[in-house]
């Protein structure tokens, strides 16, 4: 076992290094994970762009994953209930688990937070070793681990994250469930994602937005169980929803498109009296406009969808061990830490001829 780590390290907008570190020490608290790999979101998208603008240290991104237990300290092992050769996926969030919040199960509001997976973590901090773009990932003692079935294939596995966005945003916080109608804005992996969540649960129509470009989404998205889509560039979104449902509107509108403003009024005018818009889509620092009548006559809930809770990781890997749903069709790319830019663009759709979907970082390629 070799004693240096590589990893792909952001050092500023659109450049990476690919860098050696020493393999960590492991204690009796924490463990080392061999990655297998590591899926690539729209969030690294925005950090590689820095689209926020402000200045970020040097980092290793990727907080999807995937990988085999390598080490495992012995307190360690009794606390995650892991043993060496486990496949497991790790969560972003690495809090405290003493706090008050924490200690209410909110511990994606924990204010003790020191480290966390995926870019957040500067590679100043040691032991650099806390995002995915590696081949290893060092294990903090804080750390939240679910276990992932081994005989799996990792380009299947490490679907974990964009499912548990799909789960928890649609069905934990918008409450879709057997026989609801639900509108999903935006085609990508967390739409699709969504589409998998709702139909899982019973939803009795599903309906999807996406532009000309995304024809190829819009395709995947029907064969995933979407009852009707709807090409924004050629129907008018509020119009089209409204024959779908006969005037009645949706149960649940999901929003989960990147930057565009539009979709969420679309999202506030489709919903029914009484129904829930649930906000995902990122959208920069652009502020919207909206009347808020619409939202007390409407008797509307306006919920915000920060990232992934344990519960929403949980039921998606119960999901995607469940082999109901063909989830090979929807990884596209495969790439190694040499190519993390070439990866990170080719989901931005910087190479269209691609028609990229679910990409992914494979560290040992």
């Amino acid at each position: 076992m070799a004693d240096t780590v590589r990893a792909a390290v952001l050092v500023g907008p659109r450049r990476f290094e690919v860098r050696e570190f020493p393999k960590p020490k492991i204690g009796p608290d924490d463990g080392l994970l061999r990655l297998e790999r590591c899926g690539i979101c729209g969030s690294d998208v925005e950090q590689y762009r820095n689209e926020s603008g402000r200045e970020r240290p040097a980092a290793i991104p990727g907080h999807e994953p995937l990988g085999v237990i390598e080490e495992v300290g012995e307190r360690a092992a009794q606390r995650w209930g892991v043993k060496p050769g486990d496949r497991v996926a790790v969560e972003i969030m690495v809090p405290c688990h003493t706090c008050d919040l924490c200690l209410m199960g909110r511990y994606m509001s924990c204010r003790n937070r020191t480290a966390g997976y995926g870019g957040n973590t500067p590679i100043t901090r040691e032991p650099a070793l806390y995002g995915g773009y590696s081949q290893y990932l060092y294990l903090h003692p804080n750390a939240i681990l679910h276990k992932v079935r081994n005989d799996l294939p990792p380009d299947v596995a490490v679907m974990f994250n964009p499912l548990g966005a799909g789960v928890r945003w649609t069905v934990h916080l918008g409450g879709v469930g057997l026989g609801s109608t639900v509108l999903i804005l935006g085609p990508g992996q967390r739409g699709l994602m969504a589409v998998i969540a709702a139909k899982a649960v019973g939803a009795k129509t599903v309906i999807v937005t996406g532009l000309e470009r995304d024809a190829h989404k819009l395709k995947l998205a029907r064969e995933f169980g979407a009852d009707y889509v709807i090409n924004v560039d050629k129907e008018n979104t509020q119009e089209r929803v409204r024959e779908i449902t006969d005037g009645a509107g949706v149960d649940v509108a999901l929003d989960v498109t990147p930057m565009a403003t539009q979709p969420i009024l679309d999202a506030f005018a489709a919903v029914k009296h009484g129904g829930t818009v649930v906000l995902a889509g990122l959208k920069g620092n652009n502020t919207i406009p909206f009347n808020s009548g619409t939202v007390i006559n409407k008797a509307m809930t306006i919920v915000g969808a920060y990232s992934v809770d344990a519960r929403g990781y949980t039921d998606a890997i119960r999901i995607i061990e469940s082999g109901k749903f063909p989830l090979e069709r929807l990884h596209t790319h495969t790439f190694g830490l040499d190519d993390a830019a070439k990866a990170v663009e080719t989901l931005a759709g910087e190479y269209p001829e691609e028609e990229a979907f679910h990409v992914s970082i494979d560290p040992w390629k």
